[in-house]
């Protein structure tokens, strides 16, 4: 007898192999990778935010609601929930939907509204949904009738496939029970929770006309063969490939050991571009490294440049973690030098604007400064921070130009440092001291703006990945913290303000305070390496 494969709607965008192993009966005992603090608090957080939708929505919106607790055994919320959808109750928070045995699905929602004809499923997430622009179907926070849904001027739909994937899911379900609403659509209520985004789930959104059903139908067949027959015993239908999801994957220890005792070309080359090597047979390290770089490629490149890859390959095999691409290294210099790296909580906000000011004196003390809120975020005292952040960097670069001095202003990877400016000049516009938009683009704009990531990408082949914790050891730079990393600054911030009700953590202060000094330190000492020591690496050419 076969055994039973039920798939989740997480499984269409994971990793094929994740699949495999998830169903494979032999990984039953194998070890995996400890969860991930930082994933379980964003869980934790998830279940607050969809708590706090849920009263408001019982509070504003009309009509018989039932509540599926979630702490109730499986056995239980499925009954509920079935007897709810049989009574047509017209609004079902936290169902979880009978196991189809014949579609092979499991899940459940966070609301089940009833429309005319049957439900349509609503999910309540924590990222936000929309971006400035126009063309999202949304309708009012708590207007949860798609009918009175009308095209947004001032919002577009945020790129979130899951999401899409996901009430197909439900929908599917829902239809094996015969409580599909007859309209494909279904709702979602983001972090923001300003309006509710409607997904016609049979319009042509996705690349090549193809609509989210659609879209789901394949990757679900394709998933379900997977599973089906790693859970038979039958051959596997993905192999191990490394992909970005790898980072944060229980099942990557696996993996790693099998792609590492083979050397196999995704450690160096990912995506589709090793799917194609291996098809060419260019399956490992060394058969990439043993081509010219300065051949054509064997497939169709899609990621950076062939030559590139070839010589990641050989500096894999040398076990280096940088290798230079050009023969002489530049990076942009100047009388008068500020390191910034921004700290940011999710999407909730700035709090941390840490500075280095270095170089000639312009009568302002030399080191490190940092401009902070520790009210929790969000609140408007970001803004205060912000501005005192701005118009200190301001007043730098006017005593550099006004005693005839250059000025540079460094980032490490500038997206971040971008997003939270702009963003702060959007959100906090009316308080005073925060600059225009205008200005801070003119700033953004400039040669005084130096992003340290383009120029480590530009000018060095990185064997071990370009992050700043990665590089920066190259330059002899070591952080004071074994824990140093962003998602680990995340828990420091909650317990730095209190977040979960406890008193604030003034150490944890001073930990992320230590932290963002030595972010900034890094950036400099990573800067000075590039004016001369760098050269030292071994040039691509020369492997």
């Amino acid at each position: 007898m076969e055994p039973e494969v039920l798939l989740d709607a997480g499984a269409l965008s994971r990793c094929r192999r994740r699949v495999h192993l998830d169903h494979d009966p032999a990984m039953r005992e194998a070890t995996q990778a400890p969860p991930d603090p930082s994933a379980e608090q964003r869980i934790a957080d998830a279940a607050t935010h969809r708590e706090t939708i849920r009263r408001r929505l019982l509070d504003a919106v009309p009509g018989d609601w039932v509540t599926v607790p979630a702490e109730l055994p499986v056995s239980e919320r499925t009954r509920l929930t079935e007897r709810a959808l049989t009574e047509g109750v017209s609004h079902i928070w936290g169902g979880l939907l009978p196991a189809d045995r014949v579609g092979h699905r499991r899940g459940g929602a966070e609301l089940l509204v009833r429309t005319d004809g049957g439900y349509l499923p609503l999910l309540v997430v924590r990222h936000r949904i929309t971006d400035p622009g126009a063309g999202a179907l949304t309708t009012g926070p708590t207007d949860l009738d798609p009918g009175n849904a009308v095209v947004d001027e001032a919002r577009k739909v945020r790129s979130h496939p899951r999401d899409q994937l996901r009430l197909v899911h439900l929908r599917r379900m829902l239809e094996t029970l015969g409580q599909a609403a007859p309209r494909p659509i279904g709702g979602v209520i983001g972090l923001d929770a300003d309006v509710v985004v409607w997904h016609e789930l049979a319009a042509p959104t996705w690349p090549g006309s193809r609509t989210a059903l659609a879209e789901y139908d394949g990757r679900f067949a394709d998933r379900l063969a997977v599973a089906r027959s790693a859970a038979a015993g039958g051959p596997a239908l993905a192999e191990p490939s490394r992909v970005l999801e790898c980072r944060t994957c229980p099942w990557w220890p696996i993996c790693e050991t099998a792609l590492t005792a083979v050397r196999d070309v995704s450690l160096v080359v990912r995506g589709e571009d090793a799917m194609e090597l291996r098809r060419v047979g260019v399956s490992t390290v060394d058969k990439l490294a043993s081509l010219s770089p300065g051949d054509e490629p064997p497939i169709q490149w899609t990621s950076g440049t062939f030559a590139d890859a070839v010589a990641l390959a050989r500096a894999w095999l040398a076990d280096l973690t940088v290798v230079r691409r050009v023969p002489d290294i530049q990076v942009s210099r100047a009388d008068v030098e500020v390191d910034v790296d921004m700290e940011s909580f999710g999407e909730s906000g700035a709090y941390l604007w840490g500075c280095l000011l270095s170089g000639a004196d312009i009568g302002l003390p030399r080191g490190y400064r940092s401009f902070v809120t520790w009210e929790p975020l969000p609140t408007a005292d970001e803004a205060r921070s912000f501005a005192e952040f701005w118009a200190w960097l301001t007043e730098v670069r006017e005593r550099a130009v006004a005693a005839g001095l250059t000025f540079r202003a460094y980032c490490y990877n500038a997206m971040a440092e971008n997003r939270w400016l702009f963003g702060s000049v959007e959100r906090f516009a009316a308080f005073d001291g925060v600059p225009s938009r205008s200005t801070v683009q003119s700033f953004v704009d400039s040669e005084e703006w130096v992003d340290l990531f383009r120029s480590v990408s530009e000018q060095f082949l990185c064997a071990r990945g370009k992050g700043l914790k990665v590089v920066a050891p190259v330059a002899g730079f070591t952080w004071r913290d074994p824990e140093a990393g962003g998602e680990a600054s995340m828990r420091w911030y909650r317990a730095a303000v209190g977040m979960d009700g406890e008193v604030p953590d003034l150490a944890q202060r001073e930990r992320l305070l230590r932290y963002n000094e030595d972010d900034v330190h890094a950036t400099y000492t990573l800067r000075a390496w590039m004016s001369g020591p760098a050269h030292e690496i071994p040039y691509m050419g020369d492997l």
